[in-house]
């Protein structure tokens, strides 16, 4: 398959690409990045979408979600399937990618991690096995992380908003006002050069159960997003997420 791979300067571009380069059944052709700093690459780079004049199978996407639309207009003119590694969409964004996906395959999570996905399935028993039980989610990332919270800690709240129907997501308390029944708390701690790290609090008035993931190494989001491309060769029209891979 030939890959297009949206934001290629930067760090997981830079990780991803080189994973591809070692993966027999994956090219690399071309990349596309505001920061056309490629001298000495063999890859021909892009600074937009529209320059793009080469053939390619898939685009996956580790850029910003700010070029939402340019990647989605992209992958329907040339009716090519998008793995969407980008975090931080915005609701209009979003819809504009649940568009998309009845035009063609697009796969989109916020988080590559099997071990994430994992987490959110046994989260969800845990909180159907206490009903009330309190929720709060932790997270930690490096210094340089731009959205807050996290795309990942925003995934495991839905996933557990399908189980507490009725949650109130609460970023970040402050203030004086006591806890409510129903809520779920989200809180992101930026420091030093954490990669990622997402914990889950259930926690009753005589026991509570932390079940945490923790990564180490940038490389297993790449990983991943190699998964998902091959995942989704030859797939239909749909949004596909990890739960679709992992049949999870």
């Amino acid at each position: 398959m030939k890959v297009l791979l949206s934001g290629y300067n930067g760090y997981m571009g830079q990780v991803l690409a080189k994973m591809i380069k070692q993966d027999s059944e994956l090219e690399l052709v071309c990349g596309v990045d505001k920061n056309l700093n490629c001298e000495g690459d063999l890859v021909k780079c892009y600074s937009t979408f529209k320059e793009v004049s080469m053939d390619v199978d898939i685009v996956v996407d580790f850029s910003h979600h700010s070029l939402t639309k340019e990647l989605i207009d992209f992958g329907i003119k040339n009716n090519i399937p998008l793995i969407i590694a980008t975090t931080g969409q915005t609701e209009e964004e979003k819809n504009i990618i649940i568009e998309a996906s009845k035009k063609i395959p697009v796969f989109y999570a916020a988080n590559y991690s099997i071990g994430i996905a994992v987490l959110i399935k046994e989260a969800k028993n845990i909180v159907k096995a206490f009903p009330n039980a309190d929720i709060e989610i932790v997270e930690t990332h490096h210094n340089r992380k731009i959205d807050a919270p996290s795309g990942t800690a925003l995934k495991i709240a839905d996933g557990l908003k399908e189980v507490r129907n009725d949650a109130n997501f609460v970023f970040g308390r402050n203030g004086n006002k006591k806890r409510e029944k129903n809520d779920i708390g989200i809180s992101a701690i930026r420091l030093g050069n954490v990669v990622g790290i997402h914990e889950v609090l259930i926690s009753t008035e005589h026991e509570c159960i932390s079940i945490k993931h923790e990564a180490y190494d940038r490389g297993l989001f790449a990983e991943g997003a190699i998964n998902a491309i091959k995942f989704i060769k030859g797939k239909s029209a749909k949004l596909y997420s990890m739960n679709d891979m992992l049949d999870v």
